[in-house]
């Protein structure tokens, strides 16, 4: 080893091993975009590949000092990955690997694959020490996932804008996948020209469907959703429009349950991202060819729960876009059939947490349209049955920390209805404190989460609004005034967010008038 030098050394414990071999062959295998190869950056210019990289075969758990071969592979290596997860927080073996590569290189990248549990409890606290805050890749599937991880470490170990890396290697992809296809195209015009492949034909014309459609839903699903981390939908636009015109050309009698489901999910995320976009007209056109599609699809397996819940979605995002449409009335049938879907998904899957959600959601959904319209006919028995089927939902998950918080979302919805709608504080009150209990609840387990403590501040207004209402003035005004203080200090790092400005200013102004009122009343 001696003179060798190595692009990464790669920490882990051996619980972790598995990964730790699977992340070095991925970063030593992978070949940069052609168009990135040479580019000068702030780590010297982008390389074909990454090499070598370090990874020890075991961790010696019953060590007390590195091995000199370690310690010259750390001495020797321009960046530190640390394989994150409880088992690798609690290794001291891994905290002394940390240790020497901050003394060798105080300066140096350090970067995180975080592979399991939450970050609170995977970082090692020696990752997380010193000035500068190191690069973190989500490696869970509920995170950024291995492609996105790898490709944020990947950016980092070269000193390429991740944004950057992502798009070029989607378009090598598509690229590879475009070639694939042309080329049995191809083949495909040489088949047909004799009849006696003819059947060998119609089976490779199905294969290239199922290919194209499924680099479709690549397009819509994984790569929208690794644009849409560094905010490059814009590259997709173009495509969407192409996908909507082909399927809305489709004979849906002729296309199998599988590719209808996808032509609806597609559909679906289209739609969304048109509303992203703030174009209504193109939004309504993809949600109008997916709830035709759905619609045929449930005609065809009217008991399937696959179809009732992809059906479900299509009635939930037209009336989400009546709703910003401002057409009550659309909105109202749109989940009122969302409802009935839902009811009938719950009969056919008892039991199921799913099921139950769609319940909660589309009753929701229901609740917060006629609660905007001020309407209070059947208001509270919408809330209500989202409240307690969501209540299930969480008893079903203990712990599950998105139950939890549709349980928190759902107990503020029936407190504004109480509060504002049927002007009953007391039971407004039971239901804004068990909301809070539960934020705090979560946020106990994960304190930096910054939709969590923006959650509180929600919850804190409303209680201290509750408060000034029933006559416990100072309580009110003291807890108002905590939650612009909160809230101040988010809108301080985030200036250019108009909507919390817009808040914390209509915040200020209820504090105000409580403190005049009450100075009228001495």
């Amino acid at each position: 080893m001696t003179g060798e030098r190595y692009r990464a050394f790669i920490s882990y414990s051996h619980r972790d091993a598995k990964i730790a071999r699977w992340l070095h062959r991925k970063l030593e295998s992978y070949r940069f975009p052609r168009r990135l190869i040479g580019r000068p950056g702030p780590l010297g210019p982008v390389p074909a590949r990454l090499g070598p990289i370090f990874r020890d075969r075991e961790e010696f758990a019953a060590a007390t000092s590195l091995s000199d071969a370690v310690t010259r592979a750390i001495a020797a290596s321009e960046a530190l990955i640390v394989v994150c997860s409880p088992a690798a927080a609690a290794s001291p073996w891994v905290a002394r690997e940390i240790a020497a590569f901050r003394a060798a290189h105080p300066h140096a990248p350090l970067l995180l694959a975080l592979v399991d549990g939450e970050p609170d409890a995977a970082f090692p606290a020696l990752a997380r020490a010193g000035d500068n805050e190191p690069l973190a890749a989500d490696f869970r599937a509920r995170g950024d996932g291995r492609r996105l991880g790898l490709l944020k470490l990947l950016a980092g170990l070269a000193g390429l804008p991740l944004g950057e890396l992502v798009q070029r290697d989607a378009q090598r992809r598509l690229r590879r996948v475009t070639a694939v296809t042309v080329a049995a195209l191809i083949a495909l015009l040489a088949l047909t020209a004799s009849s006696v492949v003819a059947i060998r034909a119609r089976h490779e014309a199905e294969q290239r469907r199922q290919a194209a459609e499924g680099l479709v839903e690549f397009m819509q699903t994984d790569l929208r959703e690794r644009l849409k981390a560094v905010n490059r939908l814009d590259v997709l636009t173009a495509a969407n429009r192409r996908t909507l015109a082909y399927y809305s050309a489709q004979d849906l009698a002729e296309l199998p349950p599988d590719a209808l489901a996808r032509r609806a999910r597609i559909l679906h995320a289209i739609g969304e991202d048109d509303l992203d976009r703030k174009d209504d007209a193109a939004a309504a056109a993809a949600f109008a060819e997916a709830r035709r599609t759905t619609g045929a699809l449930l005609a065809r397996m009217p008991d399937d729960p696959e179809m009732l819940f992809t059906h479900a979605q299509s009635e939930f995002w037209i009336g989400d876009l009546a709703i910003k449409r401002r057409d009550p009335g659309g909105a109202e049938a749109a989940f009122q059939a969302y409802i009935a879907l839902a009811d009938r998904l719950a009969t056919v899957a008892p039991g199921d947490a799913r099921s139950l959600q769609e319940v909660a959601y589309a009753n929701g959904s229901l609740c917060s349209a006629r609660y905007d319209m001020r309407r209070t006919d059947g208001l509270l028995d919408l809330c209500m049955r989202a409240l307690r089927a969501m209540e299930r939902v969480a008893a079903m998950r203990p712990g599950d920390a998105d139950a939890l918080r549709g349980l928190a979302n759902r107990h503020a919805w029936v407190a504004d209805v109480y509060f504002h709608r049927l002007h009953d504080p007391a039971a407004a009150r039971r239901h804004r404190d068990r909301e809070a209990a539960i934020i705090e609840d979560l946020l106990h387990a994960d304190p930096a989460n910054a939709q969590l403590r923006r959650k509180r501040i929600w919850s804190q207004r409303a209680l201290g609004l509750i408060e000034l209402e029933t006559g416990a003035v100072a309580r009110g005004e003291a807890r108002l005034a905590q939650a612009i203080h909160d809230l101040e200090a988010i809108v301080a790092g985030d200036p250019a967010n108009r909507s919390l400005a817009q808040t914390l200013a209509e915040m200020k102004q209820e504090l105000s008038e409580a403190r005049t009122r009450e100075g009228e009343r001495r």
